[in-house]
């Protein structure tokens, strides 16, 4: 009886194979419409002629495409049946799958396209099909890594399509250009093939010269525009490009630095100041002939009134006001008819006006780069020490977004006052007082002495602490008392004074902290030159003085850190960059206290997030 269901099973499995076979050979592969990648690899497969077959894949993975299955059609796409394909069928089968690739980010297919094909390859389509196949080549080009293919693919293209917008195809050569390695791009120059190919190339090249200021890579491009004068780029160049040659025509002429030079922060105001007029002065491409200076003291004086005369006067950029509530007064007007290039920035739930660019000493700044030097160094679980108040509010709120953003966490923060008991505050941050009360609890509840040891929490990876100076040389040695000192601690610019003091820094030897190239870099030649004739210069009042110096920098460069992508200056405050919405952040330097002096340390490698990407970008030294 089992063999005879046995030989039934065996039986009815043949006969399914066969229907199989015959559906497959009767099916009609033009009209058919598979459900799934499998479904059509199936059918495939059943097909006598194999280049019938891969015609049949190739419509089912279009199909596929435009239903937006893109996975379904990598399926297919990638199949062993496309093996020993005619150059015909193969192009078919690269057009869509670079369709895809993109689609689906896959950057280890689009390598794999890369390796098939030449910047050349989308010259094998019809006509009709040029444009998309070269953006498309591009784009897979990119997710592979190798932006100078992609580059030259759009060189090409431009050649070969007359009716392309040249505008935007060299707006996108150059981002291509920009993100091409020094290495790879002085390779390339030398094989390069074609008057277009070479004097993109060449143009790249001169840009990336080390130590060249704004105004000398302008002169650059209009020298190039002369040597290349038959070069699509000479007639249309990149509008990065164009601006960055004009800048020296369109600076500012009429400015007016409006700072309060009296009241509670007139020793602020006199510092952003001396600052400004130092690098003014400094800054051998000023033609004083033509650009005037005017300072305005904004003490107890209405800012919007100010500002309205100051419209009234023509003036072409207004550097000003530190004061946060003067800021604000600006917020609610729709656009600015003079440019101000504020010295404080608005609430972040508040939206700039246009013509507002906003730029100070921000606390949220370092906020996120201890985050990113922790992430950096693998510490993810930390204990966190901020003052109280609004202030601390805003550094708590950046410093939590971007642990989060790194997938790190902070496990307890303990505000506090300057008053406070810092050996109590230690004791609950490092877990101390929790353990003493468990202990507590243990001798109420058996009704016996219990020996106690304390111990600290031990699921913390680092301490943040956001301290003054005379505060932070009591916190740090309490860490090692309550056996928190194998911690490795992290601050922000505030926990140093700004000039070394070795006997009293000792107690915050191994802390690590941010703060302004102006603070830490060992050769300075700005810093060099003041000090000799300012030497009284220093701590806070010196940041806000490299402050007032960038301000002055800034002041010339806004639309280049506005309108081109990737666009820094090297300030005395630190690597300044805009976002789109106009404010200006400073990435700074870091150093560690040793023997109470602080040693520079190196640069680490930010973490990757959606917010950061490895790009060459245009760097503005002044």
């Amino acid at each position: 009886m089992t063999r005879y269901r046995l030989n039934l099973r065996i039986t009815a499995l043949f006969v399914a194979m066969g229907l199989l076979f015959a559906g497959c050979a009767s099916v009609n592969l033009e009209s058919h419409v598979a459900a799934g990648a499998d479904e059509a690899l199936e059918v495939a497969a059943g097909v006598g002629d194999r280049k019938d077959a891969q015609s049949y894949l190739l419509r089912a993975a279009d199909r596929f495409q435009n239903q937006n299955q893109h996975r379904d059609a990598r399926t297919l796409l990638q199949s062993d049946q496309f093996d020993a394909a005619d150059q015909e069928t193969a192009n078919q089968q690269i057009l869509l799958s670079m369709a895809s690739a993109t689609a689906l980010n896959d950057a280890r297919w689009a390598e794999d396209i890369a390796t098939e094909i030449a910047p050349d390859h989308f010259l094998n389509y019809e006509r009709n099909l040029i444009n998309r196949a070269a953006k498309l080549q591009e784009q897979t080009y990119q997710l592979a890594g190798d932006n100078l293919a992609a580059a030259v693919t759009l060189i090409l293209l431009a050649e070969a399509d007359a009716d392309a917008d040249i505008q935007s195809l060299h707006d996108a050569i150059w981002q291509n250009l920009k993100r091409t390695s020094d290495t790879e791009l002085a390779d390339e120059e030398g094989r390069a093939i074609g008057y277009e190919a070479q004097g993109w190339l060449e143009l790249a090249g001169i840009l990336r010269e080390p130590e060249t200021s704004l105004d000398e890579q302008g002169k650059m491009i209009r020298s190039w525009q002369n040597n290349w004068p038959d070069h699509p780029a000479a007639a249309t160049p990149p509008a990065e490009l164009q601006l960055i040659a004009s800048l020296a025509e369109s600076r500012p002429e009429r400015i007016t630095l409006a700072v309060p030079l009296s009241g509670p922060l007139a020793s602020a105001g006199a510092a952003i100041r001396d600052g400004f007029f130092a690098a003014y002065y400094e800054d051998d491409s000023v033609d004083r002939e033509k650009i005037s200076v005017r300072v305005v003291d904004t003490y107890d004086d209405s800012f919007t009134q100010l500002y309205n005369e100051l419209v009234n006067e023509n003036q072409d950029l207004i550097v000003g006001p530190l004061e946060k509530d003067a800021l604000a007064t600006l917020a609610g007007m729709a656009s600015l008819p003079v440019p101000v290039l504020g010295l404080n920035y608005l609430p972040s739930d508040t939206e700039a006006p246009s013509g507002l660019y906003q730029f100070g000493l921000s606390a949220e700044d370092e906020a996120r780069q201890i985050a990113d030097r922790m992430t950096a160094e693998g510490v993810d679980q930390v204990l966190v020490l901020i003052p109280a108040g609004e202030w601390g509010d805003r550094l708590e709120s950046a410093l939590l977004q971007r642990l989060a953003l790194n997938e790190g966490v902070a496990l307890d923060i303990e505000r506090y006052y300057r008053e406070d008991n810092l050996r109590a505050v230690t004791a609950d941050l490092l877990g101390i007082t929790v353990s003493r009360n468990r202990a507590i609890d243990v001798e109420r509840t058996a009704g016996i002495d219990v020996e106690f040891e304390p111990r600290r929490r031990q699921d913390a990876d680092g301490i943040v602490m956001v301290a003054e100076p005379t505060v932070a040389r009591q916190f740090k040695p309490l860490f090692a008392f309550y056996f928190g000192g194998n911690l490795p601690v992290y601050a922000p610019s505030m926990v140093y004074e700004g000039n070394p003091d070795p006997s009293r820094d000792r107690d915050l030897n191994g802390v690590m902290f941010t703060d302004t190239p102006w603070i830490l870099e060992e050769d300075n030649p700005f810093r060099s030159v003041v000090k000799e004739a300012m030497p009284d210069i220093r701590g806070q009042l010196g940041r806000l003085f490299a402050m007032g110096a960038d301000a002055w920098n800034l002041s010339k460069r806004l639309p280049l850190l506005q309108h081109v992508e990737g666009a820094t200056i090297d300030g005395q405050t630190g690597e300044l960059a805009m976002t789109p919405e106009g404010s200006i952040h400073r990435k700074q330097l870091w150093a560690q206290f040793r023997n109470g002096t602080p040693e520079r340390l190196p640069t680490l490698e930010a973490p990757a997030t959606n917010e950061t990407q490895e790009t060459d970008e245009l760097s503005v030294q002044e």
